[in-house]
């Protein structure tokens, strides 16, 4: 009796990092300007001056190149967050420094990040095409400053700077009293257009603190 063999699934090839940034790029401005739907791989190796075969090597099918455009654009974000709380907290050791460090991190990331384009092209993308990502795109949005900022104040917890039981929460609470205000409030988080958004950001992290200090 014949056994039925179950495909083994196809290997992607890894190839130039020149290549698959061109790709990556071509697919981003076609998905942005055209749709998912209207993009073609035949066009997206046009833009890219790559062969078609070669972007399916590369991502194997259309929606796995568009996660990966989505997921490019994370990993983005997410390194500009981290070189963020290098700079503004990394050297934080006295409590007394605490509240100026994190309006200042707050201020960085409402400003430089979350009115940046490249911000505004993810959540545009997940929006536009979220049938398309897995769980209508909420997995990459979970990569926002909370993921990196629970692992900050989880150290300042370990030092003895806050009282921090669940540092993930303790993040989440961060951003919905500081960026989340001033997105819901204003429209924006841009300090340098709007001088509403820095009172509403100290204020933000000055309740943060009144509820971690530790007692």
């Amino acid at each position: 009796m014949a056994t039925t063999k179950t495909p083994r699934p196809k290997t992607l090839r890894e190839g130039s990092a020149q290549k698959r940034a061109a790709i990556l790029s071509a697919a981003r401005e076609l998905f942005l300007t055209g749709g998912f739907d209207r993009s073609s791989v035949d066009a997206v190796a046009a833009l890219a001056e790559v062969s078609k075969r070669t972007v399916y090597d590369y991502f194997g099918d259309k929606q796995t190149l568009l996660r990966a455009v989505v997921d490019s654009i994370g990993q983005s974000l997410i390194t500009t967050i981290r070189h963020t709380l290098d700079d503004t907290l990394a050297e934080v050791a006295e409590a007394a420094d605490l509240e100026d460090a994190l309006v200042a991190f707050a201020m960085r990331i409402a400003t430089g990040m979350l009115d940046s384009g490249e911000y505004a092209t993810l959540q545009r993308l997940v929006r536009s095409e979220s049938r398309h990502l897995p769980d209508g795109g909420e997995l990459f949005m979970a990569d926002t400053p909370d993921e990196a900022l629970a692992e900050r104040l989880a150290a300042f917890a370990d030092v003895g700077l806050l009282s921090v039981p669940d540092a993930r929460l303790a993040a989440d609470q961060f951003t919905a009293l500081t960026f989340s205000v001033a997105l819901n409030r204003l429209g924006s988080a841009n300090a340098a257009e709007d001088p509403r958004v820095r009172p509403l950001v100290v204020e933000g992290v000055r309740t943060f603190l009144r509820a971690y200090r530790p007692a």
